[in-house]
């Protein structure tokens, strides 16, 4: 690579994967000399580019610095921090949206026009359902994560659904997007009990608190957890119906957030699910398309009752059977 100008945007290129690289390394690489490598470091450095020294100053990192240099992403990277800020634009983040407009203006003008053109056909081929979600402040959702990152304990007030005001002390676990809102999972100190709470409701306090160990998850993943809170216990009509067809083939029809599936054998499973009509549960059982009994509640039987009948009544009588 004879190009000075060339070898230095490929040498910045490797050093932007987060490892250490050996000065022979990154010669062979370039197919230049060691010598040749550490003047091109040294161009670095100048224009602000931090690269420090490792491995008994034979290797090289680059680490932070106190501004942000220019940054090299290959096409797929770039698509994806495009397609990335086009979405928070109109996500549930509140403030940053003008920046992210700034930020995707830059990077727009100085793509190549063929991932223009994909970018483009991306956005018109992709259809966004806007919701009546919360907005979540980006200081509440930083302040949350970096207590989840540390595992410090945190304070927080919260006000649930109901407008009942509490004080939480949590074991922060993780931040979830979830169904177009966003989610704090925890162990709750006060309750000695796992909980989410939504972050739209959370004021923390500052500062945090002591540090704690983790603990084993519920469920055996956040996500799953999750599901299941939202799927059935949270609700005001929750029902356990019983599925025609294995958990395992069922598995795609049930989507996160529609219920939790358990397994009995190979030709039946339950669905655990809420919502907040026994209507919305029929049309969530309807939409599975696979055979089920219901025995209860008495809302949703009546329900499932009902919408046979009308369906019943939609056929004309020489094509009923």
């Amino acid at each position: 690579m004879n190009d000075p100008s060339a070898r230095l945007l490929r040498l910045l290129g490797l050093l932007q994967t987060p490892r250490d690289w050996p000065g022979t390394v990154l010669a062979d690489r370039l197919g230049v000399s060691a010598r040749t490598v550490r003047r091109d470091i040294e161009r670095l450095r100048a224009l602000g580019y931090p690269v420090h020294a490792t491995q008994g100053a034979t290797g090289y990192r680059l680490a932070a610095g106190a501004t942000v240099p220019p940054l090299l992403l290959d096409d797929e990277e770039a698509l994806a921090v495009a397609v990335g800020l086009r979405t928070v634009t109109g996500g549930t983040v509140s403030g940053i949206e003008e920046a992210s407009l700034r930020a995707l203006s830059k990077l727009e003008q100085v793509l190549p026009a063929r991932l223009r053109y994909r970018l483009t056909a991306l956005q018109r081929s992709v259809i966004r359902v806007s919701g009546a979600a919360p907005r979540v402040e980006p200081n509440v959702l930083i302040a949350i994560s970096e207590a989840t990152h540390r595992r410090e304990r945190l304070r927080f007030d919260y006000r649930d659904h109901t407008g009942s005001a509490t004080v939480r002390d949590i074991e922060p676990e993780a931040v979830v997007n979830f169904n177009r809102h966003w989610y704090l999972v925890g162990w709750d100190v006060g309750r000695a009990d796992w909980r989410s709470f939504r972050v739209d409701r959370v004021r923390p306090r500052i500062p945090t608190g002591p540090r704690f160990t983790p603990r084993e998850l519920p469920c055996g993943d956040v996500v799953a957890y999750l599901a299941q809170r939202l799927s059935a216990d949270s609700w005001p009509y929750r029902a356990t119906v019983t599925l025609h067809e294995s958990a395992e083939r069922l598995t795609d029809r049930v989507w996160p957030g529609m219920g939790v599936l358990e397994a009995v054998d190979d030709t039946r499973c339950l669905l655990h699910l809420g919502a907040d009509s026994p209507g919305a549960l029929t049309w969530m059982l309807t939409a599975v398309d696979v055979g089920f009994t219901v025995e209860g509640p008495p809302e949703l039987v009546a329900s499932v009752r009902a919408l046979g009948e009308r369906c019943l009544a939609a056929i004309p009588d020489q094509d009923r059977r």
